[in-house]
């Protein structure tokens, strides 16, 4: 079954769209491209990711700020590392 076709991934690409044009460039391709790939502990980092608030998310992605919790630094990290390779 195709990622697209999945009520599941259809759910969270949904929760991935944000209205900021900044988050969204960075989730919707990072969900559509990493995710399906990613071992479930990452998975779930993503999903816990989604359910913080947009001002979080922007300050972390900025990197204004990075998020205290060590699981939501890690996927914002794997985030970052995609669009900013070192």
């Amino acid at each position: 079954m195709s990622e697209k076709s999945n009520p599941e991934f259809n759910r969270l690409w949904w929760h991935s769209r944000r209205g900021m044009l900044e988050l969204d460039v960075l989730l919707l391709p990072f969900l559509e491209q990493a995710y399906p790939t990613l071992p479930e502990e990452d998975q779930q980092r993503y999903h816990k990711l989604i359910g913080c608030e947009d001002t979080d998310m922007f300050e972390w992605f900025m990197q204004r700020s990075e998020p205290e919790d060590p699981d939501l630094r890690r996927i914002v990290r794997m985030i970052l590392d995609r669009v900013q390779p070192d």
